[in-house]
């Protein structure tokens, strides 16, 4: 989804045409209609679009779109990628692209950045391009790095146990990133707060790079700015989420974090659209509320089919 526009890309997954993993269908969320389509030879396995660019990876191949127009503006070879990963920039300004570089390491093909030991399982771009972050397929950890050095700047722990990462979204801020989301196979939406942290580090340190970069690996890994919404799907369904809006309220106290008001939208292989009223308090309590949801799969199966 394109952020806090109604323009949403739906693949299927079904033996139905209208439900074929070939087939990029640009769904209009407010009018509830099918807008344009695009088919392929082999099955889509990520989609990702800013106000400019589409960009459609398949398994060796990804494609890139004018978001307008559709015309295809480059065709990329890469490595063998079977869980689509891929990351986009949604600034215009900075319009970095992610790929994996191996099959082997956990390399992202941008400034060649060795996030972690094993492969990689998910990553995105702050809305900045400033920004990325990825999860290893142990998922335990996650990593937020500096583009410009191709430096590790934080990293938060998800868990102690292993569990597979299904997408990572930073929230939709132009300057520092506010948080970090993301969904795991435990049926969880992980919300990670990067604004309190920046903010916290700042009295630490006068420089930009050094309000970024933790006091310690225990700071680093501090849980207290970690969020969790537990059974928001069941356990298994791959799922993603996306930060749409965002707001905060600056504490008069010195010692309490910032209060944090959030839209979240969350799509599962299932066909279920979810749209969550996110809010932190001052005591870093978290309320989650389901404000909308609907079924994409009937959606999209009631519009005509072209060829």
């Amino acid at each position: 989804m394109l952020y806090r526009s109604s323009l949403l890309a739906i693949v299927g997954a079904g033996d139905q045409p209208s439900l074929s993993p070939r087939r990029l269908c640009l769904f209009n969320t407010i009018g509830g209609t099918a807008l344009r389509e695009l088919n392929f030879l082999t099955s889509i396995l990520a989609v990702r679009v800013n106000r400019k660019r589409l960009i459609v990876v398949l398994q060796e191949k990804t494609y890139i779109y004018d978001v307008n127009s559709l015309e295809i503006k480059r065709i990329i070879d890469t490595v063998p990628n079977s869980k689509g990963l891929c990351a986009f920039s949604t600034s215009i300004d900075i319009p970095y692209l992610a790929l994996p570089a191996s099959t082997i390491k956990g390399s992202v093909l941008v400034y060649n950045i060795h996030a972690h030991r094993s492969p990689l399982a998910a990553m995105a771009f702050s809305s900045n391009g400033m920004y990325i972050a990825t999860a290893s397929e142990q998922g335990t950890i996650i990593r937020v790095h500096l583009i410009s050095d191709a430096t590790k700047s934080y990293s938060f722990r998800r868990g102690t146990y292993p569990s597979t990462i299904y997408s990572l979204s930073f929230g939709p801020s132009a300057d520092l990133p506010d948080i970090l989301l993301a969904t795991s196979s435990s049926g969880s939406v992980h919300v990670f707060d990067l604004g309190f942290d920046l903010n916290e580090r700042s009295r630490k340190s006068n420089s930009f790079l050094g309000s970024l970069m933790p006091g310690s690996v225990s700071d680093a890994l501090d849980p207290a700015h970690h969020l969790v919404y537990h059974h928001a799907f069941p356990a298994g369904v791959r799922s993603d989420a996306v930060v749409r809006k965002i707001e905060k309220t600056s504490s008069t106290s010195i010692s309490e974090p910032v209060a944090l008001r959030a839209t979240i939208s969350v799509i599962t292989c299932g066909g279920y659209f979810q749209e969550y009223g996110f809010r932190i308090n001052h005591k870093n309590e978290a309320t989650w509320t389901l404000e909308h949801e609907f079924n994409l799969l009937a959606a999209v199966a009631e519009q005509p089919t072209t060829s």
